[in-house]
């Protein structure tokens, strides 16, 4: 059977996303109304976690451009923290799109060092896939998870994420979206950091599908 070399299809695929990138741009109609919640209607209590609100500082919101953000650092009984952010976009036609963490925490000091997804259960039975990435600096490990959610979905690709955009960008005038990105110290071991940030999403999951936009 003929199969397509990597590099080719790397190739095609870029050409589609940029040409759908291209077609955002030159929509002229305008953006579909999405009624929302504030972010800051997620609860400060999550199961065990209680959270406390870290804004952002002016700087930090020009350079991400978001319309709306939570900015949390969540600790549990034993002291053990997990620091919680979300931004939400709810136009990304102008440029103003979803900054990936593997952008942006190197670009923040952090060296990455692994890199793959996870399979999570959920409480009420359903599965979701997200990223999964553990970054250094100095001596100081960290793990993350994160993901892209729109529209009801949860995504972990980039690329799949900037497909279903210029996707709903065609059939439902709608490129809102957010990225969910909860990180925790894994000076404790990387087994315990990964209950943790399993635990933690399980409790914080419910209350995003409630205020997200589906």
């Amino acid at each position: 059977m003929f199969s397509i070399p990597g590099s080719i299809r790397l190739w095609i695929t870029s050409c589609i996303l940029l040409g759908g990138s291209l077609l955002l741009h030159t929509l002229q109609h305008g953006e579909a109304v999405v009624a929302r919640q504030p972010l800051s209607d997620i609860p400060k209590t999550l199961g065990d976690w209680h959270g406390e609100s870290h804004p952002l500082d002016a700087q930090v919101l020009q350079i991400l451009k978001v319309t709306d953000y939570a900015n949390r650092l969540y600790v549990e009984p034993n002291g053990k923290p997990v620091q919680l952010y979300i931004g939400y976009y709810a136009n990304q036609r102008t440029g103003d799109t979803i900054h990936s963490p593997k952008n942006c925490l190197p670009g923040a000091g952090w060296d990455p060092i692994q890199s793959g997804y996870t399979t999570i259960t959920l409480n009420d039975g359903r599965q979701i896939t997200i990223n999964e990435y553990v970054i250094q600096q100095d001596m100081n490990k960290q793990m993350v998870f994160y993901w892209y959610q729109t529209h009801g979905r949860v995504i972990a690709s980039e690329y799949s994420a900037k497909y279903w955009m210029v996707s709903d960008a065609i059939t439902s005038n709608r490129t809102d979206g957010a990225l969910v990105r909860v990180i925790t110290p894994m000076n404790d071991g990387e087994e315990a950091a990964k209950a943790r940030l399993t635990q933690f999403t399980q409790a914080l999951f419910p209350h995003l599908q409630g205020i997200l936009p589906n």
